[in-house]
């Protein structure tokens, strides 16, 4: 295999691998923040072939701030020392028009990361003012049939800036991810009723990825039964909604580090599913609600956690849900977390 590496003054990190032996023309794929932990076990799947199958050669394009070029070195010499055969090429720069021109597939896993003391307003703003520019420069260089999910917390608020300064993209082409939270709620009922995650059906997380979204288990199913006839209430409300909504802050205190393999890996099933379909399984994606004019009483203007199926490369809610007393109220609370985290940023809200 011939590799080719060099560093210029923007400290751009180059490679133009041997042309992968398949048919297929490559598609490329950008992750920002790439020398992070989260993009770090993203980004050995997306160039193995996880992401898009083992016939599909992959452009790999990483984002990651200059003072971080250095680390990133780090993670394209373990990307060439893997000799994936799906990686066609791959280039690392600190510079968003090299990453993000004519790119198919977008990763937005870069984002300051709260810090004791920190408020989430504070969080808000400096994050906001990142995703202003990831958006202008997504409008700028990217495809316009291009898939975006936003990782980087505040997720739903970040990338519905994205999107307000992308105004040439489609509104449907930015997502952010809450299949973490539907992952997690999969193995917590999944694990309660003594069976296997696939027996689990129709499971849906509502609203913010946060401490206020609601994993619903309303119209689940478990091994064809009713979900709700094999828990009872109380555990729904006082343990499974709890520990899903406070998960990530358990793995923090447990392993002193956030939840990177377990996001990674769920970014990786949130893009999949979008672009190969899930033949009618529900799954949980965070999209902006102007597509759903009001449905389930959620205001246009947000970037909301709703279930989908997903088919021909799209996505479409799922309609028609009857919502108990219980899921309003949780689903009141996570909307106004939303509109709340809105207003804070307004004022980046105008391209």
């Amino acid at each position: 295999m011939l590799s080719r590496l060099s560093f210029n003054s923007i400290t751009r990190a180059f490679s133009q691998l041997s042309h992968a032996p398949y048919h297929k023309a490559p598609v490329k794929v950008a992750v920002t923040g790439g020398s992070g932990q989260i993009a770090y076990s993203l980004l050995l799947r997306i160039a193995s072939g996880a992401f898009l199958g083992p016939d599909q050669p992959v452009d790999l394009a990483i984002y990651d701030l200059p003072q971080m070029q250095q680390a990133l070195r780090g993670v394209v010499m373990e990307l060439h020392d893997c000799a994936f055969p799906t990686l066609n090429s791959l280039i690392a720069t600190d510079v968003y028009g090299s990453v993000f021109d004519n790119v198919d597939y977008v990763f937005l896993v870069g984002a300051k990361p709260r810090g004791p003391g920190m408020e989430r307003s504070d969080l808000l703003k400096q994050n906001g003012e990142i995703f202003v520019e990831v958006g202008k420069a997504l409008d700028k260089y990217a495809k316009k049939t291009v898939k975006i999910i936003t990782v980087g917390n505040p997720a739903n608020t970040n990338c519905l800036i994205a999107m307000a300064n992308a105004p040439s993209l489609p509104k449907e082409n930015f997502t952010a991810m809450t299949r973490l939270d539907h992952n997690r709620a999969l193995w917590q009922l999944a694990a309660k009723t003594d069976a296997r995650v696939t027996d689990v059906k129709n499971l849906a997380i509502w609203g913010n990825h946060s401490s206020t979204m609601y994993p619903d288990i309303t119209s689940t199913s478990v091994k064809g039964k009713p979900a709700k006839e094999l828990v009872d209430h109380k555990w729904v409300a006082e343990e499974f909604i709890p520990v899903v909504q406070q998960r990530g802050a358990a793995i923090i205190a447990a392993r002193k580090l956030s939840s990177a393999a377990s996001a990674g890996n769920a970014a990786l099933d949130h893009m999949r599913d979008w672009v190969q379909g899930t033949h009618g399984e529900w799954v949980s994606m965070a999209v902006p609600s102007d597509l759903y004019k009001g449905e389930y009483g959620v205001p246009e203007g947000l970037i909301f956690s709703y279930p989908v199926t997903c088919a021909n490369g799209g996505y479409d809610l799922v309609r028609g849900l009857k919502l108990d007393k219980f899921s309003e109220e949780k689903l009141k609370v996570t909307t106004d977390e939303l509109l709340s985290e809105k207003k804070a940023v307004e004022h980046l809200l105008k391209p």
